[in-house]
């Protein structure tokens, strides 16, 4: 590959990379690490490595350190594994300094990870990213032999998101009424809309979603596994959405997709389920009250992106309202998140996080009935000697701020968007 044509295409990109307007993700990168990109498409993952390589420079590297490469410039087209070593070659014509290597939608080039894999091991500093199902899928982590950590992208928090919307909501503000009321209002767009980073802003952000979810199923997900009924399997991601907030088993799941006409074994319903969280479309919790080997049967599925679930769902603010809440204690706890359902005795919690010592309800509003009812589970947990939480929560969308004391302990009721800048 002609030397000349690369760096046109690293210069380029670096005049791209120090005009964007970029917001801040609340991710963390270890210095000494190489990393491999991962997450939903649309996340941003290509403006996440914006961001890692101007810190590089803020941190005192030269920019002619930082190599971009970005396999989707037509410029590189016919590009092969054989051309990975001119990229290395003309870095260090740029730079006599380590530079670090940034290769974004690397999956055009086909056996990529061995060069990948090769710069690991010569201690070089690599950042990786791309977005076919491939790149989503946990295969990564072991085509790349373990050299490399994997950051999972999700869409904005809440906290990006006001960023993104110009909306002051430091300690300050969140102590004046008008400016108090501009987060709560974004709030509702945000739960209703979602955190796709490209969307804000758009008047129509249903039909982006839209488009989203449509590459993800039909690339990420049917394409790459071969799913001959795309149908059947849109007709089960629309089960699954109408089931956020209840435990649900595969069978149920099939019932439900069979009762449409559709025809679906339980053991295709559980392999399809699994390549939509591959594609993070969505993500599961389970049940802590169950024995380990049952956890797997009962799982309480969300998705990835409140404005994708909304695409499903018809006056459901309740559902939205719980997935928020998953989505903000996935990105605190990862998989640490569970809930909490025993037969035996009765109890019932949304979400139960037991490294955090963490339990907590999910209810749109607080009246006479739910308030007694959400907060009995809530003590009833608190008095296992076991298990109980240190924190017990009650997250409402209404602006109820306040703390109840029942059973010897205390339970915090707190809004929304309080809640999500938390974390």
């Amino acid at each position: 590959m002609n030397h000349d044509v690369i760096k046109r295409v690293i210069f380029d990109q670096r005049r791209v990379i120090q005009r964007m307007r970029i917001v801040p993700r609340r991710y963390v990168l270890e210095p000494g690490a190489n990393y491999i990109i991962v997450g939903m498409r649309r996340a941003g993952k290509s403006t996440l490595l914006y961001e890692r390589a101007r810190e590089l420079v803020a941190q005192g590297a030269e920019w002619s350190q930082v190599v971009y490469v970005n396999f989707e410039d037509e410029r590189l087209l016919g590009f092969t594994l054989a051309d990975f070593d001119d990229v290395v070659q003309t870095a260090a014509e740029l730079t006599d300094e380590e530079p670090y290597f940034f290769l974004d939608e690397v999956q055009n080039v086909v056996g990529w990870e061995r060069f990948a894999r090769r710069l690991a091991d010569e201690r070089r500093r690599v950042y990786v990213t791309g977005s076919n199902a491939e790149m989503l899928s946990s295969e990564m982590e072991q085509r790349l032999g373990g050299r490399y950590l994997v950051c999972e992208l999700m869409p904005y928090c809440l906290d990006e998101y006001l960023t993104a919307c110009g909306i002051d909501h430091g300690e300050e503000a969140l102590l004046t009424a008008d400016l108090v009321g501009r987060v709560q209002g974004a709030t509702g767009d945000y739960l209703r809309e979602g955190g796709l980073p490209e969307s804000v802003g758009f008047l129509d952000r249903r039909s982006y979603a839209e488009g989203v979810y449509q590459k993800v199923l039909l690339g990420d997900i049917a394409a790459r596994h071969a799913i001959r009924s795309v149908p059947t399997l849109r007709m089960l991601v629309k089960k699954v959405a109408e089931t956020v907030t209840s435990e649900v088993t595969f069978a149920f799941l099939r019932k439900a997709v069979c009762a449409n006409g559709a025809s679906i074994s339980v053991d295709s319903v559980i392999d399809y389920l699994s390549y939509a969280e591959d594609a993070y479309l969505l993500f599961r919790t389970r049940n802590f009250a169950s024995r380990f080997s049952q956890r797997e049967g009962t799982p309480r599925f969300y998705f990835c992106d409140n404005g994708v679930l909304g695409l499903f769902l018809v006056d459901k603010a309740s559902s939205l309202l719980e997935n928020a809440v998953a989505l903000g204690l996935r990105r605190r706890f990862g998989d640490g998140v569970y809930y909490f359902k025993s037969a035996r005795t009765g109890i019932d919690v949304d979400f139960y996080v037991p490294d955090a010592s963490l339990a907590v309800q999910v209810s749109y509003t607080l009246d006479s009935g739910s308030e007694g009812r959400e907060v009995a589970s809530l003590v009833a947990l608190a008095r296992d000697g076991r298990l109980a939480p240190r924190r017990s929560v009650i997250v409402t969308y209404a602006d109820d701020e306040r703390t109840i004391e029942a059973g010897g302990g205390r339970v915090e009721v707190i809004p929304l968007w309080r809640f999500l800048l938390e974390g």
